[in-house]
């Protein structure tokens, strides 16, 4: 007799399978660009992944289920999103960390509406990503563009709204919009500004403009454009001893900027996402990943908090079906390497949110 034999004899074999159940896989991912120019930040996403889910594994997993993550190349390519999304539902994945390029997010988010999988993308930044949210599935730990504007329109008139204000812009997508975006905060709350106009980007004698300025007896100067112009304007207001404030958005958080002014740049006001290292909560963390040899960087983190939130909502919620999950999204407040983390109606989240940072002696520092 054979021991399987043995066991269905004495009645044992069918009481094994019942009380020893397999246990389910939950099957997550994380999609961004893989490849290509930006291939350093989904590198960032994938580590920021794998590491929330060894922890999360660790820890007892899931609601007691293990976690398997896939990891997808989306190229930041709206079509090549679309095929990966699609890739996806036929792994049973229920939820997604991604992606990152808004063109892919929008175009896979309709897709993961459609089969009920949650996404939480941990990079995009574009309004229209949760203002036209595909299902009440679709979340985002980015802050919106539209927020700097807020940041930044609020520092003008809050610190400077006595003060003579100039509003300049480099005629490029980004620092015309941007600049409209923050006179329209500065009229709405009250302030007038002095002047404002445009130049042009790619420039590099601004003599003319900042004679503009100093005639105007400016006080601040918010500049929507880019490090170079705004290093070179910031150089000559300094060889032309104006001293009115240069605030800027994020463009200019970059060293190459303190390469164009050296120390004439020393005060210059930034808005500038909220670094997620430099939160107490992600310290445990960002010392293993540095440990390990790996990425402490933004997006890291992001997608290291993007999944915790979403596990702790499954596990308010007693399962991964989407209408639950996002409920508990919704309406739960969550402990992240960000801090405690909540979604608005949009799906759109507190943190990390924009905040100032100054130029001291060649280092962007939070104010």
């Amino acid at each position: 007799m054979t021991f399987q034999q043995f066991l269905a004899s004495a009645g044992l074999l069918a009481y094994s399978v019942v009380a020893t159940p397999a246990v389910a896989d939950i099957r997550i991912a994380v999609a961004g660009p893989m490849k290509g120019q930006f291939a350093a930040f989904g590198e960032e996403m994938r580590i920021g992944a794998e590491k929330a889910v060894a922890d999360l594994n660790a820890a007892g997993g899931v609601n007691g289920e293990t976690l398997v993550l896939e990891t997808v190349d989306d190229g930041c390519d709206a079509d090549q999103a679309v095929a990966v999304a699609n890739q996806l539902i036929g792994r049973d994945v229920v939820f997604v960390a991604g992606h990152l390029c808004f063109s892919s997010s929008i175009a896979a988010s309709e897709v993961y509406a459609g089969a009920g999988i949650v996404q939480m993308s941990p990079a995009t930044t574009l309004p229209k990503f949760t203002d036209e949210r595909q299902g009440e599935g679709i979340f985002r730990l980015a802050p919106r563009d539209d927020r700097q504007a807020d940041v930044a329109g609020r520092l003008l008139v809050n610190e400077f709204g006595d003060k003579r204000i100039a509003i300049l812009h480099d005629k490029t997508a980004y620092g015309k919009g941007l600049a409209d975006a923050v006179k329209a905060v500065v009229n709405e709350l009250g302030t007038s500004e002095s002047m404002a106009l445009g130049f042009d980007a790619g420039g590099d004698d601004f003599r003319s403009l900042v004679s503009q300025l100093k005639l105007q007896a400016v006080d601040v100067v918010y500049l929507g454009g880019y490090h170079p112009e705004a290093g070179l304007i910031k150089l000559e207001m300094d060889r032309q001893r104006l001293g009115a404030v240069l605030v800027a958005g994020d463009a200019l958080m970059t060293e190459d900027f303190w390469s164009v002014t050296g120390e004439a740049g020393n005060g210059t006001l930034l808005t500038y996402p909220e670094i997620p290292r430099d939160r107490p909560e992600a310290q445990e963390l960002v010392a293993d990943l540095e440990a390990a040899g790996g990425s402490a960087d933004r997006f890291t983190l992001t997608t290291y908090a993007a999944i915790q939130a979403w596990a702790q909502a499954v596990e308010v919620a007693g399962g991964t079906a989407l209408q639950g999950v996002a409920t508990a999204l919704q309406e739960g407040t969550f402990d992240t390497v960000l801090g405690d983390v909540t979604f608005d109606g949009n799906g759109d989240s507190n943190l990390p949110d924009y905040i100032v940072y100054e130029w001291r002696n060649s280092v962007p520092e939070a104010r």
